[in-house]
């Protein structure tokens, strides 16, 4: 921490230096009419460079006897190093009746300690160096990541090596994490925003999938600490992790740390060649949470999407960009022209290793629930009748592509993304057959996508509000209105 220190201080007080000298230099200059020396040009006629190139740093892929598969990458632009581990494992490979017992197991992980260190000794090692160590599960992977100073890498790897091949899942920190998941389950109602999104998953993909269930009293009352230890002991193993490091590390000094401590970890288990589901659509239709005390409606319209291996991946982000943001149709026709919204989006958000969603709705005012769903429903079908304009596309194309660069600012970003497409099963070059495939997105592709992707039959529509204060009436809309049931269950005596 000192040394990094010292060269802050050192920078500061040089650019301190700088911005003195350049106050007294301009100081001494002097200037024409301000007006005269600068003439305001129109947006229009604004010139920029192009982005630069996407580029891959160097890097190097190596597998350890064990089966773990290492990505190092070198950037010593800063004395900082960090990395991640990613675990072929996830909420998938448990059952509905222990739904929770995942996440719990990856947040156990960190907090729970190691088998060398008690969890506030761990905590407080990391805490002095300034370095963090966290762990976690989602749906169909988990992760651990580390972050440090370079002059405190051993340390610092070694506790995080301990985590991932030696965790001790204190019972205590268990307990802990237990009771704040109960809170969580007992607060989960206070959003709105949270109803509709939750419901929402549950009307996608049926509430017995993976991708849609909600941890319950009943299921936390179901998970013990054995379950959690023979959880971690079936899904995370060496073969199947892939680690990832990259900042100011010496190479043959990493390798050497990697192959001393994740090098032995050692793991009976086979690693899970049950794959996640794909995820099917269970429901349609208009539903309806009555939540007397609101003054606004929270609404989600969508249905099913596709995987980022669909053909429609670069017309539908060019797509996203039409309907989206302050110069999309969405905004212009749905908020600015009819006032409808406070805010208002839709866009096809595809998943690497499933069925992801396409998913529009937003926030208004209770009177105006009726004409604003009626409004996003015209939209959706618009894209589908009509190609987009030359403008829209060229515009759509340019923020697709602007932003994609951004995904690329640093090596650590860059790593992380060739370590997803290799978890996935995508091909390394995926990064730039998805620019070249936008770069070439025509609008009779879009309109294709459009018609392909977006299935009006399919729309789940769930406004979570005051019914008794939409008027006009959901009847109106000429759906058949379920209202859904979101109580949550009781503690059990």
């Amino acid at each position: 921490m000192g040394l990094i220190l010292r060269r802050i201080r050192k920078k500061f007080f040089s650019l301190l230096f700088l911005a003195v000298a350049t106050f007294a230099l301009l100081a001494t200059v002097s200037w024409p009419n301000s007006a005269q020396a600068v003439e305001a040009k129109n947006y229009e006629d604004l010139v920029f460079p192009p982005l630069g190139e996407i580029q891959v740093p160097n890097y190097e892929r190596y597998v350890l006897d064990n089966g773990l598969v290492v990505y190092l990458m070198e950037d010593h632009d800063l004395p900082l190093v960090s990395g991640s581990a990613t675990f072929r494992t996830g909420d998938y490979l448990v059952s509905a009746q222990q739904a929770g017992l995942a996440g719990i197991t990856g947040q156990a992980m960190r907090l729970g300690g190691t088998q060398s260190h008690l969890p506030d000794v761990l905590s407080e090692m990391l805490e002095q160096r300034a370095a963090s160590v966290e762990t976690s599960i989602s749906d169909t992977s988990g992760s651990a990541s580390f972050s440090s100073l370079t002059e405190d890498l051993e340390t610092v790897f070694d506790l995080f090596a301990e985590v991932i091949a030696q965790p001790a899942f204190d019972p205590t920190q268990l307990a802990l994490i237990e009771s704040r998941t109960a809170g969580g389950i007992a607060r989960r109602n206070d959003d709105p925003d949270d109803i509709a999104s939750r419901e929402f998953n549950k009307l996608v993909y049926g509430d017995q999938s993976p991708y849609a269930w909600t941890v319950e009293y009943s299921t936390l009352e179901n998970i013990s600490r054995d379950d959690v230890v023979d959880f971690y002991q079936r899904t995370i193993t060496p073969a199947g992790t892939i680690l990832g490091v990259v900042g100011d590390f010496d190479p043959v000094q990493m390798k050497a740390q990697i192959e001393r401590t994740l090098g032995q970890w050692e793991s009976s288990a086979v690693v899970a060649d049950t794959k996640p589901p794909a995820g099917t659509q269970e429901n349609a239709g208009l539903f309806v949470v009555d939540q007397p005390q609101l003054t606004q409606s929270y609404i989600n319209i969508g249905h099913i999407g596709g995987q980022l291996r669909s053909p429609y991946h670069a017309p539908m982000s060019v797509l996203n960009e039409v309907l989206n943001g302050f110069g999309g149709r969405l905004f212009n026709e749905i908020r600015s022209r009819q006032g409808l919204a406070y805010s208002v989006y839709a866009f096809w958000s595809p998943r690497f290793d499933r069925n992801g969603q396409f998913i529009g709705g937003g926030q208004t005012r209770s009177e105006a629930t009726v004409p604003f769903i009626q409004a996003m429903y015209k939209e959706i079908e618009a894209v589908r009748q009509e190609p987009i304009t030359d403008t829209e596309l060229a515009f759509a194309k340019d923020s697709v592509l602007n932003s994609f660069v951004f995904n690329f600012q640093s090596p650590g970003q860059t790593l992380s993304r060739l370590i997803r497409y290799e978890y996935y099963g995508y091909p390394s070059d995926q990064i730039f057959q998805f620019r070249d495939n936008v770069e070439r997105t025509t609008a009779e592709e879009v309109l294709k996508a459009a018609q392909t992707v977006l299935k009006p039959e399919q729309l789940i529509t769930i406004v979570v509000g005051n019914m008794a204060e939409i008027n006009p009436s959901l009847d109106t809309l000429g759906f058949e209105v379920t209202p859904l049931d979101v109580a949550i269950a009781p503690l059990s005596e």
